[in-house]
């Protein structure tokens, strides 16, 4: 299959998902425990390869990162979205390098409209000028020690993935390398939008609509009680059966993306989600999460052991997913 095929289709897929479709608890959202991980990492290896041959979705738990840690990073990400209009917008988005602060740029091909958020994007390389440095003081360096925490906790999963594809040790970690300026995995700060309770929202306005990550490995950190993200995976995806997927403070979401399967020659299935908008009766408060998305180097060569596909460079692949999901 040449890579203009497989683009093509995995954007055809995702124009398809922009109904209401229906909710369902049939689904299971695993939660794998990573205590003594390397005492017990084939035994974790088992439960995360058959967590995500299934739906593509797990949660983590005692996964390392401590809860004051986490807190930090919500309050500082707080902080951020705190600060006024005009200065937020001084270290505004540089497109193409998914760095920056966006408000309301994000549109899905599954719907056509605008995501009812704002985000604050850190990627390593290319984050001259989009510090906030004099209104918050010491963001820089606790944002970098938690993208860090993010990376390594990342790579153990991947390492896991990567044994069970007969992949070198060490493999996914070298792919995705901080030091190097070819970095692109992004750690991104997300507010979704409160909304008003007299306020009406059209079937078509989602917090997110519905989508695939086109990274490697997604961790998202969400908080107790802001709900609304919501998986179809597999044959489901023809019915448009959605899976609520329960947030927790101490609870990391994890997702395959679409670089991994690929990489994977397709073992490893990357699902659409979406973060609904609430209905009658929700809560309609704003919502925060915090994802980080493990994203190989723009010189990685992304080919699955089995050759399934042509080999691409990360930096294309990137590039092309990223150009089908933002407004111009």
């Amino acid at each position: 299959m040449s890579n203009n095929t497989y683009q093509l289709a995995e954007l055809d897929k995702e124009t398809r998902m922009g109904g209401a479709g229906t909710e369902t608890s049939d689904r299971e959202i695993r939660r794998i425990d990573l205590t003594d991980f390397d005492a017990r990492r084939a035994e974790i290896t088992e439960e995360l390869w058959a967590a995500a041959i299934d739906i593509g979705f797990f949660q983590l738990v005692n996964h390392g990162i401590e809860q004051p840690v986490v807190d930090g990073a919500f309050a500082d990400a707080a902080r951020f979205f705190a600060l006024q209009e005009e200065t937020k917008a001084r270290h505004g988005l540089k497109k193409g390098l998914n760095s920056g602060w966006e408000s309301m740029t994000q549109v899905r091909p599954s719907v056509g409209t605008p995501d009812q958020k704002e985000s604050y994007q850190v990627t390593r390389p290319h984050m001259d000028g989009l510090w906030p440095d004099d209104a918050l003081p010491g963001f820089r360096a606790r944002t970098l020690a938690f993208e860090a925490r993010c990376r390594d906790l990342a790579m153990r999963v991947l390492g896991c993935f990567a044994d069970k594809l007969g992949l070198p040790e060490g493999f996914f970690a070298r792919a995705h390398d901080p030091e190097s300026t070819q970095y692109q995995s992004t750690l991104r700060m997300l507010h979704y939008f409160a909304v008003p309770e007299d306020a009406e929202i059209p079937a078509n306005v989602w917090r997110a609509g519905a989508h695939t990550d086109f990274d490697c490995l997604t961790l998202l950190f969400q908080r107790n009680g802001q709900g609304g993200l919501q998986v179809c995976p597999g044959k489901e995806a023809e019915a448009q059966e959605w899976t609520p997927v329960e947030p927790a403070d101490d609870v990391i979401t994890c997702n395959i993306g679409d670089m991994l399967m690929r990489w994977s020659d397709d073992r490893l299935p990357s699902n659409f989600h979406r973060v609904k908008s609430p209905g009658p009766g929700d809560d309609r408060s704003a919502r925060h999460s915090i994802a980080f998305f493990a994203q190989a180097d723009r010189d990685a060569v992304i080919e699955g052991p089995q050759r399934r596909y042509p080999p691409i460079t990360a930096a294309d692949y990137i590039q092309q997913r990223i150009a089908a999901n933002f407004a111009r």
